[in-house]
């Protein structure tokens, strides 16, 4: 099954032989076998299970290390490793002096050197190869020697017209410049902006695509080399290309389903999941779900109604009661839920009515400035932020007040979505505010800020604990005369005596851990001025496309192309381990984490930690400090003067910190799966590779659950299923933060499926908008059509199927569950074709409105509920369609009909959509 399919393993599937490559992160290959003869091979997308791409020829190495052993069977004992090179392979030597000295540091670092080759040798090994060696310094030793004479170019400073005015200085002077741009974006800006300049001689300017970290002038080619962030004075970072785009999608809670997991059936409550069952009735056969509920009382459901079954989620870590079949107590507790959502549903619609009828700031079009900023940013966008920013952009531009919530995973951009509308805002002469819960998240949005907007004349400031009463005062004074352009505080920014001249935007950053008064005056401010509102939680799909209409919500789920995996390794509580990866860490300019969620002897397992890295800085954080020492803890930490926090789960949300790329949690047996998650989600924002260590305590057995959670934590990676199951719990908290803790209890009553619809329809019902109703085609046929555990095995994928065909609308979605299920099984028995076809005949009967399929003798009786429709559908059938009642018509089936396949050939024959051309009947909304 999915869960067990990750790299290193393969599948078989009858014909189909699945293979995940090692070497592959999110691609696999499909091999098509006819007998012992390869049909075809294919390259498929393991997320979606969509073909990539066929192939002719393909490569499979095995993970084993026996394997690589053979390889170097004919290799004697102690073999150098450049041996290994052909002799035409270029070696470049980066300064020989610290070559040596190095090598000679890692031998006297060895317990044993024995076995390893010293430095001499391994440099003796370079006169094989062709040698390139760079040093600082002339060399005697070699052939040839070419002596360049280098210089570091200075960072220039200031605005981008007076680094341009520096540019034509130095053109002017002979020299040629070689200018290296980040991204197209700021090559095409670049190019415009030089046009636009009288430079003297444009063709001693060169621009062109690439990466140089630092800048250098080689003096006798008269030749500067450098990069458009030292033109401009901006930090250098190193921009990744595009990885393949991974599509934001809703998270299908059913395709988590396990025997024994809690459903909710839609009709008659909560129940829990017992597996499959193929029922036959005659000539009928289909598979059931087997629900218990209260009492052990089991129900049937067949698949074709799979729609009415949902995974219960409920984001309460109290099991729900077992609905009782037959009672009232369901209906009740759907109809209190339902009454709940409305009054919320009303709130939120009179809260955007009256926005609505206010008169809001009309931003202006973006200006050069704007287009300056946005191409100084050094990395590539993520799709969901290219919406985010353009969707923020256009509400500004409005007349009405602003009022959007970006939602996204710590590291998933939101800053950058909000810096952009703060830059419009300053730049259209506004003031904006950044509003945070913590003086931590104060000072490092401050420097953020502070940092991408320094080329530009803007007044930054801070107004937190860490600034005297003085300071306070005068930037308070500064905000009333329209002196400073952006302000970042916590709460004191929404106290009454705060005045600004002209304020124009309000960033709240993770509004739900402010207080009820901050939460009421903001809700003030959001009639009066633009908010944007940040969320580090992010909510589910499907409560967003609920909230369509009412709430503007910007989801940012795709993770940023620079976002590296995090190495995962469960290993016993050992000193040893602990000191090599914390000096790993701290060797490359790193710091860690260590997580030890017990207050109580947190100080007395630092001490014990400091004893195995005495060389260490060493800070503590958790809630039971006050909050000054908390502060002064985390800022240290962020300063980078601190090496280690060991902290409690404290450090699960708000800090940003790229220099932290370990983290070790202690006892990790203790967690759930999303908690794992979000903590390892710390670390690996950052050009480095990093580490997260699951420590279980030596000798320790874990229970069968927690080495699961271990090691689905362990294995997936954040596109897998593991972290679809810690997004679902994430994403349910997201939906109490967004809703309140009111809902969070209605959630938890009916499972957060159903909330979702029930929220959905109330808004409709609001805005006067048809509901959505689920409606179904009953068809009732002697017919065997199902899935043979012989063609897909039992279990989620069976499950998975059914609900994608269940959720099929049209037809151009079923050809493509249809060849889907070609690629990934091979050619459908007759069996899977019947249901395919079956589905088929049900979305041609909701086109003519048809509800209700079966057989009475010689007729097929069509239960309809569009009298129009119905009568359209009778002229074109030849007399052979008699409408007896408001809701039946009887169809005459031609005596040549002998099997149930031909049956369903002339129930197509009748219901082809092809005589709907002139004729446009309001649609039914169906899900």
């Amino acid at each position: 099954n999915d869960f067990d399919f990750h790299r290193g393993t393969f599948r078989v599937r009858g014909d189909v032989v699945e293979v995940f490559p090692a070497h592959e992160e999110d691609k696999a290959i499909r091999i098509e076998f006819f007998g012992d003869e390869v049909e075809s091979i294919r390259q498929f997308d393991v997320q979606t299970q969509q073909r990539i791409a066929e192939l002719k020829s393909t490569s499979i190495t095995l993970l084993a290390e026996e394997y690589w052993k053979g390889l170097f069977d004919g290799s004697r004992s102690g073999t150098h490793a450049l041996s290994m090179f052909d002799e035409k392979t270029w070696i470049v030597l980066q300064d020989m002096h610290d070559l040596q000295q190095e090598g000679r540091q890692y031998l006297a670092r060895l317990d044993d050197p024995r076995g390893f080759y010293g430095v001499e040798a391994v440099l003796a090994e370079t006169v094989k190869h062709p040698t390139v060696s760079l040093s600082a310094l002339p060399a005697s030793s070699y052939e040839t020697t070419c002596h360049l004479r280098v210089e570091s170019i200075e960072r220039m400073k200031g605005p981008s017209h007076e680094a341009v005015k520096e540019l034509s200085q130095i053109v002017q002077l002979d020299e040629t410049v070689v200018l290296a741009c980040h991204n197209e974006g700021e090559l095409e800006r670049l190019t415009e902006l030089f046009a636009e300049t009288d430079l003297p001689s444009t063709n001693r300017l060169q621009l062109c695509l690439g990466h140089v970290a630092h800048g250098f002038r080689l003096v006798e080619n008269r030749l500067i080399v450098l990069s458009d962030n030292e033109l401009f004075g901006r930090r250098d970072v190193r921009v990744t290309s595009p990885k393949q785009k991974v599509e934001s999608r809703a998270i299908d809670t059913f395709l988590e389903l396990q025997e024994g997991d809690l459903v909710v059936h839609m009709n008659h409550g909560i129940a829990r999941f017992r597996g499959m069952k193929l029922l036959e009735k005659g000539e009928q056969q289909e598979e059931h779900l087997i629900l218990e509920f209260l009492g052990q009382v089991q129900m049937y459901v067949p698949v074709s109604l799979i729609h009415l079954v949902q995974k219960y989620v409920g984001g309460s870590k109290m099991a729900p009661r077992l609905s009782k079949v037959g009672g009232s107590g369901w209906e009740k507790r759907k109809q209190q839920v339902a009454e709940a959502v409305v009054d919320l549903a009303s709130e939120m619609i009179q809260l955007q009515a009256e926005r609505e009828h206010k008169a809001g700031i009309t931003f202006p079009a973006d200006s050069h400035w704007q287009t300056e900023f946005e191409a100084s940013f050094p990395y590539t966008e993520t799709e969901d932020q290219v919406k985010a920013i353009a969707a923020s952009k256009q509400d500004m531009m409005r007349p009405q007040p602003m009022d959007r919530l970006i939602c996204g995973d710590v590291g998933f951009g939101k800053t950058e979505v909000a810096m952009r509308a703060a830059f419009k805002a300053i730049d259209a002469g506004k003031q904006v505010a950044i509003l945070v819960p913590t003086t931590v998240l104060a000072e490092q949005h401050y420097r953020t800020f502070t940092e991408r907007m320094a080329e530009y004349p803007f007044t930054i400031e801070v107004l937190s604990r860490f600034r005297t009463k003085s300071q306070q005062d005068k930037i308070l004074e500064k905000l009333k005369t329209g002196e400073v352009d952006l302000v970042v505080g916590t709460h004191r920014l929404v106290q009454s005596d705060i005045e600004f001249r002209d304020l124009g935007l309000l960033i709240i950053d993770e509004e739900q851990r402010f207080g009820v008064d901050a939460k009421e005056r903001l809700k003030k401010l959001r009639l009066e001025v633009d908010v944007l509102t940040l969320s580090a939680t992010p909510i589910p799909r499907t409560l967003h496309l609920s909230l369509i209409g009412v709430r503007d919500i910007s989801n940012l789920t795709t993770p940023p192309h620079n976002r590296q995996g995090v190495e995962t390794r469960i290993c016993r509580m050992d000193g040893e381990l602990i000191r090599s990866a914390i000096i790993r860490e701290l060797n490359r300019g790193g710091q860690v984490y260590f997580v030890h969620n017990k207050v109580y002897d947190i100080e007395t397992f630092a001490d014990q930690l400091q004893q195995i890295v005495p060389e260490a800085r060493i800070g503590i954080a958790h809630g039971q400090l006050t909050e000054h020492e908390l502060e002064e803890s985390m800022c240290a930490f962020v300063a980078g003067d601190i090496d280690i926090l060991v902290a409690t789960t404290i450090i699960e949300s708000g800090l940003d910190i790229p220099r932290a790329n370990t983290i070790f949690i202690h006892e990790a047996e203790r967690y759930g799966l999303s908690d794992l998650h979000q903590l390892r989600g710390r670390v690996g924002r950052d050009k480095y590779r990093a580490y997260c260590y699951l420590l279980v305590e030596p000798g320790k057995s874990l229970g069968t659950d927690a080495a699961k959670r271990l090691k689905a934590i362990e294995e997936f990676s954040e596109l897998g299923a593991g972290f679809r199951i810690a997004m679902r719990d994430l994403e349910i908290r997201g939906a109490g933060n967004i809703l309140g803790t009111e809902q969070s209890g209605h959630i938890a009553s009916v499972g957060y499926e159903l909330y979702c619809q029930l929220l959905e329809n109330a808004v409709r019902r609001l805005k006067k908008q048809p509901l959505r109703q689920l409606r179904h085609v009953a068809i009732d046929l002697p017919l065997a059509a199902h899935f043979p555990g012989s063609y897909v095995p039992p279990g989620r994928e069976k499950i998975e199927l059914y609900r994608k065909l269940s959720n099929v609308t049209n037809l151009e979605e079923l050809e493509k569950l249809l060849a889907e299920l070609r690629d990934r099984f091979g050619p459908p028995p007759i069996e899977s074709m019947r249901l395919m076809e079956l589905k088929r005949l049900q979305i041609m009967a909701q086109t003519w409105q048809v509800d209700d399929i079966h057989l009475e003798g010689e007729f097929a009786v069509l239960g309809y509920r569009n009298a129009r429709l119905m009568k359209r559908l009778a002229e074109s059938a030849d007399n052979r369609l008699r409408i007896v009642d408001h809701k039946s018509a009887y169809y005459v089936l031609k005596s040549a009909v002998t099997s149930a396949d031909d049956l369903l050939e002339e129930l197509k024959s009748l219901l082809q959509p092809d005589y709907l051309a002139t004729y446009n009947p309001a649609p039914s909304v169906t899900p």
